[in-house]
Order: C-alpha cells, then structure tokens, then sequence
C-alpha cells in the first residue's frame, strides 16, 4: 500500500477535504485500522436517508457507546450537512472526536462549516505525489494519465484511458448532476470541455461565455463550482499590490493532468515529447506538483504567476514567507536555451530578494547568467518542498 504524506492529528476533530477518487475512505481505513470507528458512509442511499430524516439518531449512537469520545467517521458529510449541528454538539458535550470527509465544499459553506471553525482541522488529500509513488513513479505515465490512486492497477494505456473516461462521466452525473448544483447539465458539459481546453491559460470568461453559449455570470458560477467540488485550483497573478493583484485575471489549473486530458477529450493524442501539448502538460504537473507538496508540508508558500502587457511571462512565483521570492520558468526540455532564460533576467533585476530557477529535465543542474537550471526534482526541493518519502 502506498504511504500517502498526510498524517492527520490522532487528538484533534478533523475534515478531509480532496475529489472524488484521491482516496479519501481508503486512507482513513488505514489511519484507523487499530482502532474501534463507527463509519458512516453517507454516499450508501439507505445510509444517507437514514441521518437525512433523523440527524439526531447520531446523538443516540453516540451514548450508546461504551466509550463517547471514540472517533465517528462520516464519510462524504456534505450530503446531509445538518449531521454538523449534532457534530458540533457531540464535540461540546461528550468529547466525541470525528473524522468529516468530503468531495464538495458547496454545501458546508452556507454556514455549517464555520460552525466548526477551531473545533476541527481541516487537511487536503490529492491524487499521488511523485514522492508518494517513488520507484513506481514514471513522468509520461504521470503526464498521460495522472496520478489518481484508481490508476495504480491497471497496465494498459487503454484501461487508463476507460478509467478517467469512467471518471469524468461519474464526476459530472454524481458530484454535479445528483447534487444538484446545476438544473441544466448539457451547458455544463459543453462548458467543461472548453475549461479544460484552456487549463493552464488566463481565464476570460467572455470569451468561454460566448463559446458554451451562456451569459458572463453563469461560467463564473461554473468555474466556482469546479473549485468547490475541487478538481481546479485558480492561480492568481503576482503583485506586492492585493488590490492590482484583483485587476488581473486568474489562471486556471485542472487538479490532475489525466483528468484533464479526459474532460477535454484528448486521452487518445499522444503525448511526445518536444510538442506543445507535451510542454504544457509538463508545467501543469510541476504546478500541481508543487501545490500538492506545500499544502502536505504546511509551508505557507504563495503560488502566482506574472504576464506583461508585452507579452513577457514567468510560470510560477512562490512567495516564502521570510525567505527569498522564487522565480519559475518551466520547460519540458532536455536542453534548455539561453533564450528560454530572458524573462527569468528580466524579472529577477526587478523583484527584490528574488532567485531565479528553471525546472526541466535536464539531467545535471548548472547555473547561466545567475539563474539555476535545475531537473525538475532538484528544483522542488531546492525551493523547499522537500522530496523525502513519508513516514510509514
């Protein structure tokens, strides 16, 4: 079994927050298999019926126990989000300690989350991480197919590529459609291709408006829905200045690069090195990559990217806290040009405290004009999200 980098607080009430299909309930079996849990699994329809018309059944389970401070599991708890008032309750009056698992914030913001604020952590779990996966790790695989924890079983590309088919439809029928976040799914449909045609690029909403056939406000209301079901992340243009930092537009990043591929429909193009599309699946794994490992870490780092009117652009900005301002340039390539450097100067004579890297796949780093080019693993760990396998 793969040791996954999160390890949750064993005093503590906590969410685990992560898509579909990361491996949610399969992680908590393992966290708790030397203890005595009551699990609620709330996608099970009798099970979620059951607390649906009587959240106050857990209250009596609870004082049933021989032991009410043991730990409750309830597994996909936005689906029946009243159970957090008997939570918060339970949590008050008996010591009770849960484990909250969930696919979609949606629900729980309409105040129930909240109710929770101080009482419970909140952790994130995401498809594997290169460090997660070590030997078993392979980049084309990675980039190809993703890393979701359904895939590690399968051996051919085509039972990959059925997979993520299988779970692009079960995300927009069951998360989307059964949740009822949307009344009209087929505009949805159209409108998450296009999104994740355009992962990695500025998002201008007019634009992907006019595409779908929708207004302005319904995409924006769209894209807030891939963020709060969690499969996107929203990268945000690098300023000193929050309020010119809201100016810009944010750019728009898909949680995992074979979901990606599925959603846009091109799990059957090859992926071969020295293309375009090969480049730009490169940079979205470093990206997520590198989100993944600073969330697991607790490192607080900012991630940003910076684009000029004239067309001048760095990958990823990370703001360290009390540490110097990283400067990222991305590139697929096993032989990085001079060329490929001159924004990196440009920028790092402008932004003080800053360094400059370039993550490729060289094979040895160097150093040219100031800037590190470094193989991707080096520079992840260079910036500070260390590549040291998890405790078992």
């Amino acid at each position: 079994m793969i040791t996954r980098h999160l390890q949750p607080t064993t005093n503590q009430s906590f969410f685990l927050f992560g898509a579909r299909g990361t491996g949610k309930s399969t992680f908590l079996r393992s966290h708790f298999k030397q203890q005595d849990v009551l699990w609620l699994d709330l996608l099970l329809p009798e099970v979620e019926d059951r607390y649906a018309s009587r959240p106050s059944l857990l209250a009596e389970q609870i004082a049933a126990r021989p032991d009410p401070s043991g730990w409750i599991v309830i597994d996909e708890v936005q689906k029946v989000p009243k159970l957090l008032d008997i939570v918060h309750s339970q949590i008050e009056s008996t010591g009770t300690r849960f484990a909250l698992t969930g696919s979609s914030a949606r629900k729980l913001k309409r105040g129930a989350v909240n109710l929770l604020a101080g009482r419970a952590f909140v952790y994130h779990l995401y498809p594997f991480t290169t460090v997660e996966l070590g030997t078993s790790f392979d980049l084309n695989t990675a980039l190809a197919f993703g890393t979701l924890p359904g895939l590690l079983n399968l051996q051919s590309s085509n039972d990959k590529a059925e997979f993520l088919r299988a779970y692009a439809l079960t995300y927009l029928k069951e998360e989307v459609w059964g949740e009822q976040l949307i009344r009209d799914l087929d505009p949805f449909r159209a409108f998450i291709e296009i999104a994740a045609q355009c992962n990695g690029e500025l998002i201008n909403y007019s634009r992907i408006a006019r595409d779908v056939g929708a207004d302005t406000k319904t995409v924006q209301s769209y894209f807030q829905i891939l963020e709060d079901t969690l499969i996107s992340y929203m990268l945000e243009p690098y300023h000193r200045s929050v309020r010119k930092r809201q100016r810009q537009a944010p750019r728009f990043y898909l949680f995992d690069t074979g979901v990606c591929r599925a959603l846009s429909r091109t799990l059957n193009i090859p992926l071969n090195p020295g293309t375009y599309a090969y480049g730009r699946a490169f940079e979205h794994f470093i990206v997520t990559e590198a989100l993944r490992r600073n969330d697991y870490l607790k490192k607080d780092f900012r991630f940003s990217y910076i684009r000029t009117k004239d067309g001048a652009e760095i990958d990823l900005v990370v703001d360290r806290p009390g540490e110097s301002t990283i400067l990222i340039e991305i590139k697929s390539s096993t032989k990085v040009d001079q060329t490929d450097l001159r924004h990196l100067k440009k920028f790092m004579r402008d932004i003080p405290n800053s360094e400059a890297l370039c993550l490729s796949q060289e094979p040895l780093p160097r150093i040219v004009d100031d800037i590190s080019i470094l193989p991707w693993e080096n520079g992840l760990a260079k910036i500070g999200l260390s590549t040291e396998r998890p405790i078992a």
